[in-house]
């Protein structure tokens, strides 16, 4: 474990370079050892309890097939920055690959103690969908999270009809649901400071996961021969 873990730090180190693009970065680390590393980063990012990001294809992407997934979610990523209320960020997946992360405030998808999405929530939601159109070979992973008000088992509900009702209307915008997963995070993964208004108010959030599905990395991987 302590290898892998070491491993996963040498990586990070890598990938915090001024502004290396996703394609370079997936060059990197579309290799063996890249990929070896994979299952602890999806690991770590799962709190342990195994890969959050994607499904793990169980064997190591070469470099140029890495390089040319993460070309393409450069590209995605750069169409998706114009989505309004919603930060959009590069992460790494199971197989160690570049994936898109997109986070979007809960106080503007959904109302206080609700699940119920709003006009302007389901109008970003649709941008979103819209702009997904042209990249369905990719899975789609949804996170809702909570601030710690409340009761463990209230917000464990509701984390999770709230990362639900966004999987529901983007299915209605034309997103497959068999290419989305969802969870309820509860408060278990805070990005600020609960002690404070500011501080719950971005830890009530929605994320969304989006990471090359088996049938994009066999394509990668024919492209690159």
């Amino acid at each position: 474990m302590k290898k892998i873990v070491l491993s996963f730090l040498c990586t990070a180190m890598i990938f915090s370079g001024c502004g290396m693009s996703n394609t370079g970065k997936g060059a990197l680390i579309g290799t063996g050892a890249g990929a070896a590393v994979g299952a602890g980063i999806g690991a770590i990012f799962g709190n342990g309890k195994g890969a959050a990001i994607g499904a793990a294809v169980g064997t190591a992407v070469g470099a140029s097939a890495g390089a040319i997934i993460g070309k393409k979610m450069d590209k995605k990523a750069e169409e998706l920055a114009a989505l309004q209320n919603a930060q959009v960020e590069t992460v790494e997946d199971a197989n160690g690959l570049e994936a898109i992360k997109v986070t979007f405030n809960s106080g503007i998808l959904f109302p206080t103690n609700g699940s119920t999405l709003s006009a302007d929530s389901k109008k970003e939601l649709s941008q979103f969908a819209s702009k997904m159109a042209d990249m369905v070979d990719t899975d789609i992973t949804i996170y809702g999270h909570t601030d710690n008000t409340g009761s463990d088992a209230v917000n464990e509900k509701l984390s999770a009809q709230r990362a639900e009702s966004v999987a529901a209307y983007l299915k209605n915008c034309g997103i497959e649901a068999g290419r989305m997963a969802t969870e309820g995070k509860s408060y278990s993964m805070p990005v600020a400071d609960n002690a404070t208004k500011d501080g719950r108010a971005q830890n009530r959030r929605v994320e969304i996961y989006i990471s090359a599905n088996e049938k994009m990395i066999k394509a990668a991987e024919n492209e690159a021969k």
